[in-house]
Protein backbone atom coordinates (compact mmCIF):
# COMPACT_ATOMS: atom_id res chain seq x y z
CA UNK A 1 0.00 0.00 0.00
CA UNK A 2 1.37 3.42 -1.00
CA UNK A 3 1.52 6.27 1.53
CA UNK A 4 -0.36 8.72 -0.73
CA UNK A 5 -2.22 8.36 -4.04
CA UNK A 6 -2.87 11.36 -6.26
CA UNK A 7 -6.42 11.51 -7.61
CA UNK A 8 -6.16 12.53 -11.25
CA UNK A 9 -9.62 11.99 -12.77
CA UNK A 10 -13.12 13.34 -12.21
CA UNK A 11 -14.33 9.72 -12.12
CA UNK A 12 -12.21 9.07 -9.03
CA UNK A 13 -13.73 12.11 -7.33
CA UNK A 14 -17.21 10.94 -8.28
CA UNK A 15 -16.44 7.52 -6.81
CA UNK A 16 -15.58 9.20 -3.50
CA UNK A 17 -18.48 11.67 -3.59
CA UNK A 18 -20.70 8.98 -2.07
CA UNK A 19 -20.34 9.24 1.76
CA UNK A 20 -20.67 5.48 2.25
CA UNK A 21 -17.98 4.79 -0.35
CA UNK A 22 -15.64 7.17 1.46
CA UNK A 23 -16.30 5.33 4.72
CA UNK A 24 -15.74 1.99 3.01
CA UNK A 25 -12.41 3.17 1.63
CA UNK A 26 -11.26 4.39 5.04
CA UNK A 27 -12.09 1.00 6.60
CA UNK A 28 -9.96 -0.63 3.91
CA UNK A 29 -7.05 1.66 4.79
CA UNK A 30 -6.97 0.01 8.21
CA UNK A 31 -6.58 -3.58 7.01
CA UNK A 32 -7.77 -5.91 4.20
CA UNK A 33 -11.33 -7.19 4.47
CA UNK A 34 -13.63 -9.42 2.43
CA UNK A 35 -17.02 -8.39 1.13
CA UNK A 36 -18.60 -10.65 3.76
CA UNK A 37 -16.64 -9.02 6.59
CA UNK A 38 -17.64 -5.56 5.34
CA UNK A 39 -21.29 -6.56 5.09
CA UNK A 40 -21.15 -7.55 8.78
CA UNK A 41 -19.40 -4.31 9.76
CA UNK A 42 -21.96 -2.12 8.00
CA UNK A 43 -24.94 -4.48 8.36
CA UNK A 44 -25.61 -4.34 4.63
CA UNK A 45 -26.15 -7.01 1.98
CA UNK A 46 -23.11 -8.49 0.27
CA UNK A 47 -24.57 -7.42 -3.08
CA UNK A 48 -24.56 -3.76 -2.09
CA UNK A 49 -21.04 -3.99 -0.64
CA UNK A 50 -19.86 -5.75 -3.79
CA UNK A 51 -21.30 -2.97 -5.97
CA UNK A 52 -19.40 -0.26 -4.10
CA UNK A 53 -16.20 -2.32 -4.00
CA UNK A 54 -16.34 -2.72 -7.78
CA UNK A 55 -16.76 1.04 -8.23
CA UNK A 56 -13.73 1.70 -6.01
CA UNK A 57 -11.72 -1.02 -7.73
CA UNK A 58 -12.65 0.26 -11.20
CA UNK A 59 -11.26 3.67 -10.24
CA UNK A 60 -8.05 2.16 -8.82
CA UNK A 61 -8.82 3.14 -5.23
CA UNK A 62 -8.91 -0.39 -3.81
CA UNK A 63 -7.36 -3.66 -4.94
CA UNK A 64 -7.52 -7.37 -4.16
CA UNK A 65 -4.43 -8.16 -2.08
CA UNK A 66 -4.98 -11.89 -1.59
CA UNK A 67 -7.51 -14.71 -1.86
CA UNK A 68 -8.43 -17.56 0.44
CA UNK A 69 -10.59 -20.62 -0.18
CA UNK A 70 -13.07 -21.49 2.56
CA UNK A 71 -15.68 -24.24 2.25
CA UNK A 72 -15.14 -24.30 -1.49
CA UNK A 73 -15.72 -20.54 -1.80
CA UNK A 74 -12.91 -18.19 -2.84
CA UNK A 75 -12.81 -15.14 -0.55
CA UNK A 76 -11.26 -11.95 -1.93
CA UNK A 77 -9.56 -9.56 0.48
CA UNK A 78 -9.72 -5.91 -0.57
CA UNK A 79 -7.45 -3.13 0.63
CA UNK A 80 -7.11 0.58 -0.16
CA UNK A 81 -4.26 1.23 -2.59
CA UNK A 82 -2.91 4.02 -0.36
CA UNK A 83 -3.00 5.33 3.19
CA UNK A 84 -4.26 8.70 1.96
CA UNK A 85 -5.71 10.34 -1.13
CA UNK A 86 -4.99 13.84 -2.45
CA UNK A 87 -6.74 15.46 -5.45
CA UNK A 88 -4.60 16.85 -8.24
CA UNK A 89 -4.64 20.65 -8.34
CA UNK A 90 -6.06 20.54 -11.88
CA UNK A 91 -9.28 19.06 -10.44
CA UNK A 92 -9.86 21.94 -8.01
CA UNK A 93 -12.44 23.73 -10.23
CA UNK A 94 -14.55 20.57 -10.40
CA UNK A 95 -17.97 21.47 -8.94
CA UNK A 96 -18.28 18.46 -6.58
CA UNK A 97 -14.71 18.78 -5.34
CA UNK A 98 -15.35 20.83 -2.19
CA UNK A 99 -18.07 18.58 -0.79
CA UNK A 100 -16.06 15.45 -1.61
CA UNK A 101 -13.03 16.77 0.30
CA UNK A 102 -15.25 17.81 3.22
CA UNK A 103 -16.78 14.32 3.46
CA UNK A 104 -13.37 12.67 3.27
CA UNK A 105 -12.10 14.86 6.12
CA UNK A 106 -15.09 14.01 8.31
CA UNK A 107 -14.73 10.31 7.53
CA UNK A 108 -11.04 10.46 8.41
CA UNK A 109 -11.94 12.05 11.75
CA UNK A 110 -14.28 9.13 12.40
CA UNK A 111 -11.47 6.74 11.54
CA UNK A 112 -9.17 8.54 13.98
CA UNK A 113 -11.86 8.28 16.67
CA UNK A 114 -12.03 4.51 16.17
CA UNK A 115 -8.24 4.28 16.37
CA UNK A 116 -8.13 6.24 19.63
CA UNK A 117 -10.87 4.19 21.28
CA UNK A 118 -9.19 0.93 20.22
CA UNK A 119 -5.66 2.01 21.22
CA UNK A 120 -3.96 -0.18 23.86
CA UNK A 121 -3.51 1.33 27.33
CA UNK A 122 0.28 1.31 27.00
CA UNK A 123 0.15 3.64 23.99
CA UNK A 124 -1.51 6.36 26.12
CA UNK A 125 0.88 6.06 29.05
CA UNK A 126 4.34 7.57 29.31
CA UNK A 127 6.67 6.38 32.02
CA UNK A 128 9.63 8.59 31.13
CA UNK A 129 8.58 11.34 33.53
CA UNK A 130 9.70 13.93 30.99
CA UNK A 131 7.92 17.29 30.95
CA UNK A 132 8.87 17.75 27.31
CA UNK A 133 5.93 16.61 25.07
CA UNK A 134 8.43 15.92 22.28
CA UNK A 135 9.70 12.97 24.33
CA UNK A 136 6.29 11.40 24.96
CA UNK A 137 5.13 8.22 23.20
CA UNK A 138 2.00 9.92 21.88
CA UNK A 139 0.98 13.34 20.57
CA UNK A 140 -2.36 15.09 20.78
CA UNK A 141 -2.59 18.76 19.96
CA UNK A 142 -4.68 21.28 18.07
CA UNK A 143 -3.78 24.83 17.10
CA UNK A 144 -5.50 27.86 15.64
CA UNK A 145 -3.26 30.63 14.35
CA UNK A 146 -3.55 33.85 12.39
CA UNK A 147 -1.11 33.88 9.48
CA UNK A 148 -0.67 35.17 5.96
CA UNK A 149 -1.53 32.53 3.39
CA UNK A 150 1.96 32.62 1.87
CA UNK A 151 3.51 32.02 5.32
CA UNK A 152 1.18 29.09 5.98
CA UNK A 153 2.00 27.55 2.59
CA UNK A 154 5.74 28.03 3.19
CA UNK A 155 5.45 26.27 6.56
CA UNK A 156 3.41 23.49 4.97
CA UNK A 157 6.26 22.86 2.50
CA UNK A 158 8.61 22.32 5.45
CA UNK A 159 6.06 20.07 7.14
CA UNK A 160 5.67 17.98 3.98
CA UNK A 161 9.44 17.48 3.88
CA UNK A 162 9.34 16.32 7.50
CA UNK A 163 6.54 13.84 6.74
CA UNK A 164 8.56 12.49 3.81
CA UNK A 165 11.39 11.93 6.27
CA UNK A 166 8.97 10.03 8.53
CA UNK A 167 7.85 7.86 5.58
CA UNK A 168 11.48 7.01 4.82
CA UNK A 169 12.07 5.43 8.25
CA UNK A 170 9.26 2.95 7.58
CA UNK A 171 10.70 -0.39 6.56
CA UNK A 172 9.08 -2.50 3.81
CA UNK A 173 9.42 -5.53 6.09
CA UNK A 174 8.90 -4.42 9.72
CA UNK A 175 11.28 -5.98 12.22
CA UNK A 176 10.04 -7.89 15.24
CA UNK A 177 10.71 -4.92 17.54
CA UNK A 178 8.91 -2.32 15.39
CA UNK A 179 5.56 -0.84 16.43
CA UNK A 180 2.69 0.54 14.35
CA UNK A 181 2.02 4.25 14.77
CA UNK A 182 -1.01 6.17 13.52
CA UNK A 183 -0.97 9.85 12.49
CA UNK A 184 -3.89 12.08 11.61
CA UNK A 185 -3.15 15.48 10.08
CA UNK A 186 -5.73 18.16 9.34
CA UNK A 187 -5.17 21.78 8.45
CA UNK A 188 -7.43 24.25 6.67
CA UNK A 189 -8.66 27.83 6.76
CA UNK A 190 -11.72 28.28 8.97
CA UNK A 191 -14.20 31.11 9.44
CA UNK A 192 -13.12 33.29 12.32
CA UNK A 193 -15.49 33.32 15.28
CA UNK A 194 -17.88 30.81 13.71
CA UNK A 195 -17.18 28.04 16.24
CA UNK A 196 -17.59 30.37 19.25
CA UNK A 197 -20.84 31.74 17.81
CA UNK A 198 -22.30 28.26 17.32
CA UNK A 199 -21.19 27.19 20.80
CA UNK A 200 -23.20 30.03 22.32
CA UNK A 201 -26.33 29.30 20.30
CA UNK A 202 -29.06 27.14 21.83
Amino acid sequence: MKDIKLLTTHEQLKALADPFRSELLLRLMEKPKTGQQLSEVFDLSRARIHYHLKELEKNELVEIVHKEEKNGIVQKFYQAVAGGFVPDQSLIPYSDMTETVRRMMVSMLEQSKRRILAAPEESLQDESGSKDPAMWKYRSSAYEIHAKEEDFLAWQQKFSTLMEELAEIQRPEPSSDSKLYYFHILGLQVEEGLYEKKEGES
